[in-house]
């Protein structure tokens, strides 16, 4: 029998982790788009919600500040997001999709809401309600020992 401490949940997040954003990838490049998962989440997010500062889009992707700074610096570089600095904060940095990036979104929506859907055939709609209140525990679990820890 398997002691509680034996279950890697690292390697089994881990591992799930990397066929999704494989998939993510070779949709992408099937679609003759140069985007990773992680800039879609950011290409998406702004899609869904308009502008943003660099730091809401941190805080809503669960991305550290230079992480999200690395990913918006390679999305303005491609021409998919524009910066604007408040003019009242100059520490505040705006976030908006250019018409090219709102393209991008646009022409790989189908295909992520595809992927989207594969990743819960054969679950039932209790299999995503409790996958989600298990995987928002272990991340509790994990924040409540940073915190303490850390």
């Amino acid at each position: 029998m398997e002691k509680k401490e034996d279950k890697r949940i690292g390697f089994l997040l881990e591992r799930t982790t990397r066929i999704a954003k494989l998939s993510f990838n070779k949709a992408f490049a099937k679609l003759d788009v140069d985007i990773t998962p992680e800039q879609w989440i950011v290409l998406d997010t702004l899609y869904t919600n308009g502008e943003m500062s660099q730091k809401d889009i941190g805080s809503s992707s669960f991305k550290n500040a230079p992480t999200i700074s690395r990913i918006i610096d390679i999305l303005h570089r491609k021409g998919l997001v524009d910066r604007t600095t408040d003019p009242e904060d100059r520490r505040v940095t705006t976030i908006s999709l250019t018409d090219n990036g709102t393209y991008i979104v646009e022409k790989c929506s189908e295909e992520v809401a595809h992927l989207r859907a594969l990743s819960w055939h054969n679950l039932s709609e209790k299999d995503y309600q409790d996958f989600l209140r298990i995987i928002d525990q272990v991340f509790n679990n994990f924040e409540i020992y940073s915190a303490k820890h850390l």
